[in-house]
C-alpha cells in the first residue's frame, strides 16, 4: 500500500475498525476514508454503489459486521446472518465494481468446526459441524471467505480474509447483553465491585478454552499482511485453497482462568458462581498461527497487560 492510498475502514467505529484505524494512522496512512452507520447504511446496496462512485477507494478494510456473544446470537440469529451477509456482498461487490483490487475481510474463529483438532488450521474450514449457538454468524463469515476467494480467481482481485481469535481492547462493547465474554466479565466484576456485592454469576461451567488477543495486535497484523511484498503474498491467493489467514497469539486458557485474571485485574474480592446450565459454546478455539508466524507477525501485547489497559479504557468511559 502506498503511503498516499486511499484506504476505506468499513465499521470505524467498533472495536476492529478502531484498532485498524489507528494501526494505519501510526503507520503513515492519512488518506483514510470513514462513514458513521448514520451516514452509510452498509446493507443499502444503492448507498454503498454510490459511495464507492463517489470516494474512489483504493484499499478497502472490512471490519463492519453486527457482532456480539453467546445470548444475542441465540436471540437474533436471523439478524446475525441477514445484516453479515448484506454487508459483506454490498461492500466486496461494490468494491470491485469501482475497481478496488485490495480488499482485506475480517471474519472470526467461530468458522471452524465445533470439533476441530487443535490447534485449528485454515484447512479445517468446513470440514465438520459449526458450533450451534453462533451458526447463522458463522456461515455469513463462510460465505464472505467464498466470496472472496470467488472474485479473486474470476476478476483476479486480491481479496484477503484474515480470521481473528476472540479480541478485546479500547472501544470494546461492555453490554452485558450483547457483549462478548472478556468485556462482559469486566463489566460484571467493576458493577460487583461499585456495588460492594459478595459473589458474581458466571455462564456456563468455565471449562470451555479460549484465545485472547488485543486489538490493537490484530489490526497490526491485518497491516502487515495489506503491505507484505507481492512476492512473499503470491502464495495466499490460488486457485486450489481460500485466501484465508488465522489471526491469534497462539496461547488459551480456560474460562474460569479468564474470569480469575480479569477479577484480579479489577481488584475485586467476591466469590465466582458457575450457572451450568447456560452454555459454554464450542470446548475449545485455539487457532493454528503458523501460517501467519511464517508470513513475518507474532503478537506482542501479554494477555494481562493487555487487559488492564483494556480496563482503563473501560473505566474512562464509565
Amino acid at each position: 500500500m502506498k503511503p498516499q492510498a486511499r484506504i476505506y475502514v468499513a465499521g470505524h467505529t467498533g472495536l476492529a475498525g478502531s484498532a485498524l484505524v489507528r494501526a494505519l494512522k501510526a503507520a503513515g496512512y492519512t488518506n483514510l476514508i470513514v462513514r458513521r452507520h448514520a451516514d452509510l447504511d452498509l446493507t443499502d446496496s444503492h448507498a454503498i454503489a454510490s459511495f464507492f462512485a463517489l470516494e474512489k477507494p483504493e484499499i478497502v478494510f472490512l471490519a463492519a459486521a453486527k457482532v456480539g456473544g453467546i445470548l444475542v446470537n441465540q436471540t437474533y440469529p436471523a439478524d446475525f446472518i441477514q445484516d453479515n451477509l448484506a454487508i459483506q456482498t454490498n461492500v466486496i461487490h461494490e468494491a470491485w465494481r469501482a475497481g478496488v483490487r485490495r480488499l482485506l475481510f475480517l471474519g472470526s474463529s467461530c468458522i471452524y468446526p465445533r470439533q476441530c483438532p487443535q490447534p485449528i488450521r485454515e484447512d479445517y474450514l468446513m470440514t465438520g459441524p459449526l458450533e450451534p449457538t453462533n451458526r447463522p454468524y458463522a456461515l455469513a463469515k463462510i460465505a464472505g471467505i467464498e466470496m472472496c476467494w470467488a472474485y479473486n480467481r474470476q476478476h483476479e482481485t486480491r481479496y484477503l480474509c484474515a480470521m481473528p481469535t476472540n479480541l478485546y481492547g479500547p472501544g470494546d462493547n461492555y453490554d452485558l447483553r450483547t457483549g462478548h465474554v472478556l468485556a462482559a466479565f469486566m463489566r460484571r466484576f467493576h458493577d460487583a465491585k461499585a456495588s460492594g456485592a459478595n459473589s458474581v454469576t458466571l455462564w456456563g461451567t468455565g471449562a470451555a478454552r479460549r484465545e485472547f488477543l488485543h486489538s490493537d495486535d490484530m489490526a497490526a497484523a491485518c497491516v502487515h499482511l495489506m503491505t507484505l511484498p507481492e512476492v512473499r503474498s503470491e502464495a495466499l491467493y490460488t486457485d486450489r485453497e481460500p485466501p484465508l489467514v488465522n489471526v491469534g497469539c497462539g496461547e488459551d486458557l480456560t474460562i474460569r482462568e479468564l474470569a480469575e485474571l480479569v477479577r484480579r485485574v479489577v481488584d475485586v474480592d467476591v466469590d465466582i458462581e458457575w450457572d451450568s446450565t447456560k452454555p459454554d459454546g464450542m470446548p475449545r478455539k485455539l487457532l493454528d498461527v503458523g501460517k501467519l508466524s511464517g508470513l513475518g507477525w507474532q503478537a506482542s501485547i501479554e494477555l494481562e497487560n493487555g487487559i488492564r489497559h483494556a480496563y482503563a479504557d473501560f473505566c474512562s468511559r464509565a
